[in-house]
């Protein structure tokens, strides 16, 4: 069987103003070695996500890995784009363990990816026109920010568990993406990691133990999700998942559109089949014990650091993922990662997903002066902040719900009453 990419050029240099598209590539080493980079820009973030949760790193990694290769399969190679660990879950997730268990998380997790594979084929038929409509750039900038801002409290309590490690780990996240050029530069995240465990183990704040006693090669942990029939608290947990669908369609839409841009136009016309691979990569996820999952921004840079937008640097990516999810001493390593190095790094990147947000309204220059924004915008963050809260019975909806719903409703009430009174 023949393999689906061309070789590009003499398969060892690219050209000055030229790309490796994605259905080229490189000699293999060399795809071999750029597909490592993925590994590294999106391992800072992938393994953040079940640290902070509390879910196996490992399983979050296979799936990870096993996810990116199927939505290379769905997206019929035309799609460069790495599946890692989407922060949009964490909050949720949060919530659900504390409230009614991990199990509890994992279907909201499966709920989230069914519906996703849902609106995926929705816009494979239909376009994307309706979701634009439903959410402009004012809606879902607000969406994006609360959630990031809904976080802070989760970042200041890891903080000042070590406050000294926390604070060497944050400045050197900060301090390496000025001190670096090129892709060191875009893994800010990756290094204040390194450098904040370094400090940690000086501090004799990390526990090794799990880790001697560890396998080189496993399986990881799995975990099945709850039974919405046999446990009814499952239930009140899912509103705070829903929300999530939303940011997850922002973000691939997103994403597609940028792989368009510096690729080839007709990139656009796979975001149905974008929407629908990540959804079933979340679902399969879920059911097993990861996290789910989305296309990253990180790679992106990687893409424009090297202009090599080849799929087959993917498939290398995901595989070694797998591989890495496959060591049970690699999952337990990552899990000794202690409490102050995670309250530096979410610190910044708590802060940057709510930044992303406010980016949404600069890109798209979104008016301000217009009182329809201003109440959308405020609203739905103070009640994200906040963290709003509203029960009815066993169902119970957190300020990323609320906060969402509002942005949404305010938006298209106010519209719809202006266009009828005339004073819009």
């Amino acid at each position: 069987m023949a393999l689906p990419w061309t070789l590009h050029g003499d398969g060892k240099t690219v050209e000055r103003d030229a790309i490796v598209a994605p259905g080229e590539r490189l000699s293999w080493p060399r795809t071999i070695g750029i597909g490592a980079q993925h590994v590294v820009a999106m391992f800072g973030a992938t393994f953040l996500v079940p640290l902070i949760t509390d879910f196996p790193p490992a399983t979050t990694l296979l799936f990870s890995g096993i996810g990116t290769l199927l939505f290379l399969a769905i997206t019929k190679n035309r799609v460069p784009s790495y599946l890692g660990s989407s922060f949009a879950f964490i909050a949720p997730i949060t919530a659900a363990t504390a409230t009614a268990g991990m199990g509890s998380a994992l279907f909201g997790i499966v709920a989230v990816g069914i519906l996703l594979a849902l609106v995926g084929a929705i816009v494979q038929w239909t376009g994307t026109h309706w979701i634009n409509a439903l959410m402009p750039p004012v809606v879902s900038g607000a969406i994006v920010a609360l959630i990031g801002f809904n976080l802070a409290p989760v970042a200041k309590a890891n903080f000042t568990e070590a406050p000294l490690t926390a604070l060497i780990t944050l400045s050197a996240v900060i301090l390496s993406t000025v001190l670096f050029r090129g892709i060191l530069g875009r893994l800010s995240i990756f290094l204040g990691v390194i450098v904040g465990y370094i400090a940690a183990v000086i501090q004799n704040e990390v526990n090794f133990d799990g880790v001697a006693d560890a396998a080189w090669i496993g399986f990881p942990q799995f975990t099945l999700p709850a039974n919405p029939f046999e446990t009814a608290a499952v239930w009140g947990v899912l509103p705070a998942f829903l929300p999530v669908v939303l940011v997850l369609i922002a973000e691939n839409v997103g994403h597609i559109k940028g792989v368009a841009q510096m690729t080839d136009p007709a990139v656009n016309r796979m975001t149905g089949r974008a929407l629908f691979a990540d959804g079933v990569a979340t679902t399969l996820a879920g059911f097993f014990g990861g996290s789910g999952t989305t296309t990253y921004g990180e790679n992106i840079g990687v893409m424009a650091a090297t202009r090599v937008y080849s799929t087959a640097a993917y498939w290398v990516a995901g595989i070694f993922a797998v591989l890495l999810g496959l060591s049970p001493k690699v999952g337990e390593v990552i899990a000794t990662i202690p409490a102050g190095v995670l309250g530096g790094v979410t610190t910044a990147l708590y802060g940057l997903i709510g930044v992303i947000g406010v980016k949404i309204w600069l890109d798209n220059k979104v008016d301000f002066r217009k009182p329809v924004n201003q109440f959308t915008a405020a609203t739905a963050l103070i009640i994200g902040i906040a963290d709003f809260t509203f029960n009815a019975g066993q169902v119970s909806f957190n300020g990323i719900a609320l906060g969402t719903v509002a942005a949404i409703v305010i938006y298209h009430v106010m519209n719809t009453i202006g266009r009828w009174r005339g004073t819009d």
